[in-house]
């Protein structure tokens, strides 16, 4: 069963993510992302936006596949900043395992 929390936008906003919702899903920045793999970083972006942060903690590791660019920011034609997301996810994701104590184990895998 996934869990969605339409508020999780609005804890983003605390590592960085202004613009969650600004994404309407036209597919720019996995077309343009030299790292694209099984919708990168657009399954993430739509993560974030439907509150399913149980599924971005679980595949978290893939967040660090970005090498920051920019050419995600530079052609989303709603200046969405995905680029700027995909770091607040990081973000976010460290701090959950720090807090649970599952830095190590979620890093070594």
């Amino acid at each position: 069963m996934a869990l969605v929390n339409l508020s999780f936008s609005e804890e983003l906003e605390r590592f960085g993510a202004a613009k969650t919702l600004e994404c309407y899903h036209c597919g720019t920045c996995a077309a343009i992302c030299p790292l694209i793999e099984e919708h990168f970083p657009r399954r993430m972006i739509r993560y974030a936006q439907i509150g399913a942060a149980h599924r971005i903690l679980e595949q978290g590791t893939d967040l660090w596949r970005c090498l920051h660019c920019g050419l995600c920011t530079q052609t989303c034609p709603r200046e969405a900043d995905p680029g700027e997301l995909i770091l607040a996810l990081r973000r976010y994701v460290l701090h959950h395992w720090r807090r649970n104590g599952h830095v190590s184990s979620q890093v070594d895998h």
